[in-house]
């Protein structure tokens, strides 16, 4: 946890604290820090104080968030010892290669076995992160790569680096028919406006959504494609192709009508993988990439259908 304490620099005078606090510690957002100031866990000349107080040079900034004390967890984010697949971790990262089926945040009908309930188990100090350091999320049956901060910092860090566009998420898709070029998807997403558990290409309202795709290989019924994503839109991936009249082999919320291919039609999930993950280390400012391997289920289904291409 961190405890500082500086004086308020000539330069910021005139400033409101709360637009001070965010100059001198960067690596915390700004409702982050509001909340600290809410809970009188920084003080300005020994007292507690408002952000929006004006401050003008030599104030005293006393800065603890040490005595912050997370939550007791709910039922819903108690720790679980459920097995995870750990890429990569260190003291600020955890990378996980989440399975299909595995839920990421507790929700209705999902009050507990979720990657959230085996994280807080996996690593017990993130229950004082909140949502125990979960940046970004993977649909329950999509597979693959999942970072996951240790720290408030990283965690800041990550969802600055995600707001960005600088972290780099490739994913293997199979979209039922032929896919005849590489193209991009640039469609915003709202909420259906019948269907509200599902997502939608919308005209107003919706949210910017970018989808870069190139083909990879082509079969008889399907395309295996490469995406990647320069938003991070819930179902977007889905949702864009499927706009395309190219569903996802498997997803049966997008796909609509079978294709008449057996093995596609009855594939128990949306065939949708996040093999790469590359991002700038929060701690040390480096490169880093993973790339997790296709889980079997995928891999036998593009075996098949290599062999049948093949003949």
């Amino acid at each position: 946890m961190t405890r500082a304490a500086l004086d308020v620099p000539a330069e910021c005078a005139g400033w409101r604290l709360d637009a001070t606090l965010a100059k001198l510690f960067p690596e915390h957002s700004r409702s982050r820090l509001q909340g600290w100031l809410k809970d009188g866990l920084i003080r300005l000349d020994g007292g507690s104080a408002e952000g929006k107080r004006k401050v003008y040079g030599g104030e005293r900034i006393e800065f603890d968030i040490a005595d912050a004390v997370p939550p007791a967890p709910t039922l819903a984010e108690s720790a679980e010892d459920i097995p995870l697949e750990v890429v990569f971790e260190d003291e600020q990262l955890i990378v996980i290669d989440k399975p299909a089926g595995l839920v990421v945040h507790p929700g209705n009908g999902n009050a507990s076995g979720t990657l959230m309930n085996a994280l807080l188990h996996h690593a017990p100090q993130l229950a004082g992160v909140p949502r125990a350091g979960i940046v970004h999320r993977l649909d329950k049956d999509t597979s693959g790569l999942l970072v996951v901060a240790k720290t408030l910092t990283a965690q800041t860090d990550l969802v600055r680096q995600l707001q960005a566009h600088t972290v780099s998420r490739h994913y293997l898709a199979l979209a039922l028919g032929r896919v005849e070029r590489d193209g991009m998807v640039d469609a915003p997403l709202g909420r259906h406006a019948i269907h509200r558990t599902r997502m939608a290409v919308v005209r107003a309202g919706g949210r910017e959504a970018r989808t870069h795709y190139a083909v990879l290989e082509r079969f008889a019924r399907a395309t295996l494609l490469e995406c990647r994503l320069e938003t991070g839109r819930t179902h977007q991936i889905r949702v864009h192709l499927a706009s395309l009249k190219h569903p996802l082999a498997g997803d049966a919320v997008y796909r609509g009508n079978k294709c008449g291919d057996a093995r596609l039609d009855a594939f128990p999930r949306q065939a949708l993988h996040a093999r790469r993950l590359a991002l700038r280390h929060p701690g040390s400012g480096a490169e880093m990439a993973w790339e997790a391997p296709l889980p079997q289920d995928f891999a036998q289904l593009l075996a098949e259908l290599r062999r049948d291409s093949a003949q």
